[in-house]
């Protein structure tokens, strides 16, 4: 199951949707200007150049895996694979852990690290912990790398997390963090080296797009028209999404364009708008649901026939979508794993084995179970992410509507 991180890492999205309610938000690609950062049109990319067969086969086939442990813990699941022997870690004093964040500069982020807090608040009551410091780069690779430098040179981490904000570049600082000897749990986001403890994330951006293209084909005739809303190009764990999504939609007779929002609700209502004026539009696809209540709210404005659409699990979504008795589907990028790295330092305190890659379920939500989510969260804000599996955490649920 071990392949390169690269393949899944989720990156940061940059300061043009900093307040974004996505699910990842990554850093420029090296496709992007090397003076100023900033992205190249999407046109001068190679066409397939996001795709990569191996990957995509191997997250076909997670998203049926048998998931070892409860489905009633899902932040604790894992696909059968290596196990990292943890035996030389093991203490029964509090654990002082140590955490480089990238940022908490959109919705998804700061749901999880109230979700994380919640944990590291009663794993200290429990006495695993003695504290959590917490460092936040805000979406900065030098100040993510000089964070965990620090952490490095105050010597006194008992262990490591880190959410790095791009790959290659906190790839060396990672591997300065291994060699303390200290255990390093990597998460969200992978970098370019397998000596972490363990790297824990959700199956990946191609799981998101064979779930919502399939449900798309599903749900559409050949031959329909379907309209794709990207945020913007080079994000790696988003153009896996549409990589695959693109794949199977072709091959399936859909007629699809896409486009890039900026994650920006006028300019989603723009093209939509200009694409009702040239036709019907059978189908909506997104690779993150911040911007699908604009999209319908187009359809709306237009007087057209609401749209068959593919969102995400973000609050505002799952309302829209009740409120509107829609064909839809919102998949997931799982928000529990927040607070997994944390379990992972009390297993690894009990010299229990933790995954080497710790593959974490990845299950969208469909209309089976919308309204139940929709009423567990209920008092949640728009921005807050229903599979964010924190309800048995102390502060719940004052903590995520006080957010």
């Amino acid at each position: 199951m071990r392949h390169t991180r690269k393949g899944l890492v989720v990156a940061a999205l940059g300061a043009a949707i900093v307040l974004a309610a996505c699910s990842t938000d990554g850093s420029v690609d090296p496709s992007a200007n090397p003076d100023t950062g900033t992205e190249q049109p999407a046109e001068t990319q190679a066409s397939g150049e996001w795709f990569d067969q191996a990957v995509y086969d191997e997250q076909f086939e997670q998203r049926s895996a048998t998931f070892e442990g409860d489905p009633e813990t899902p932040w604790l699941q894992y696909i059968d694979g290596e196990m990292t022997d943890t035996a030389e870690w093991a203490t029964d004093e509090p654990m002082r852990a140590c955490f480089a964040n990238a940022s908490i500069s959109n919705p998804w982020r700061q749901t999880g690290f109230i979700t994380m807090q919640q944990q590291a608040e009663a794993l200290t009551e429990s006495g695993v912990l003695a504290s959590m410091e917490v460092r936040d780069a805000g979406d900065d690779d030098n100040t993510q790398i000089a964070d965990i430098d620090y952490f490095i040179s105050q010597g006194d981490c008992d262990a490591f997390i880190i959410s790095p904000n791009s790959t290659a570049a906190l790839t060396p600082a990672v591997e300065r963090a291994c060699e303390t000897g200290r255990p390093v749990i990597v998460f969200d986001r992978g970098v370019d080296t397998d000596c972490a403890t363990s790297f824990i994330h959700p199956i990946g951006g191609y799981a998101w797009g064979i779930d919502t293209a399939e449900f798309l084909i599903d749900n559409l005739d050949e031959g329909s028209n379907i309209v794709a809303l990207r945020i913007l190009p080079g994000v790696d764990v988003l153009e896996h999404r549409w990589a695959a999504a693109e794949k199977l939609l072709t091959e399936a007779g859909m007629n699809v364009e896409d486009h890039f929002t900026g994650a920006d609700p006028t300019e989603i209502k723009s093209i939509i708008t200009d694409a009702l004026s040239a036709g019907d539009v059978d189908g909506i696809w997104m690779d993150a649901g911040d911007g699908a209540v604009a999209a319908i709210e187009a359809f709306e404005d237009a007087g057209a026939e609401l749209p068959v659409i593919t969102g995400e699990d973000e609050m505002s979504f799952l309302r829209a979508w009740q409120e509107r008795d829609i064909t839809a589907l919102g998949p997931v990028y799982s928000n529990f794993q927040w607070r997994t790295p944390l379990l992972a330092l009390e297993m690894i305190a009990n010299g229990e084995p933790v995954p080497t890659e710790w593959v974490l379920p990845q299950v969208p939500v469909t209309e089976d179970d919308r309204d139940a989510l929709i009423e567990a969260n209920e008092g949640m804000p728009d921005g807050h992410y229903a599979r964010f599996g924190g309800e048995d955490l102390p502060g719940f649920p004052d903590a995520w509507q006080n957010r």
